[in-house]
């Protein structure tokens, strides 16, 4: 079993079953063994306030499980909808290739790299709803 491994910069702080704790004055790695933990690093939460895109409201649902703030199986449905509602959107094939990825992580209930799927369209969102202002 090789864990999720974990790498932060000096002072980051990162969020494991509801704790936040902050690394020290050097960079550092660990390694994440057990396997159902939540696990956030904070400098990439999205904040409520914030959730205000498709994009970003899916992000921050799964980032609400992820702090174990809602049920995988309360979410896990609501996040496929709205997944297959995005791939109506995202419809480039890079786009659909981090959709994919995204969906697959979630049924392996993976949440961490679900979201990290999601966020990288994050930028392409951004693009597109520049270009409609």
């Amino acid at each position: 079993m090789s864990g999720l491994i974990i790498k932060l910069s000096p002072k980051e702080r990162i969020l494991i079953n509801g704790a936040v704790i902050e690394n020290g004055d050097r960079r550092s790695r660990m390694t994440i063994m057990t396997p159902a933990a939540n696990i956030l690093r904070l400098r990439d939460a999205i904040h409520p306030e914030d959730a205000k895109t498709p994009v970003r409201r899916v992000c921050y649902a799964v980032q609400l499980v992820l702090t174990g703030d809602t049920k995988v199986e309360d979410a896990r449905l609501p996040l496929l909808r709205n997944i297959e509602e995005l791939s109506q959107i995202f419809v480039d094939l890079d786009s659909r290739r981090h959709l994919d990825a995204a969906s697959s992580a979630l049924v392996k209930e993976d949440h961490y790299h679900c979201l990290k799927a999601l966020r990288s369209l994050l930028p392409r969102e951004d693009r597109l709803l520049a270009t409609r202002v």
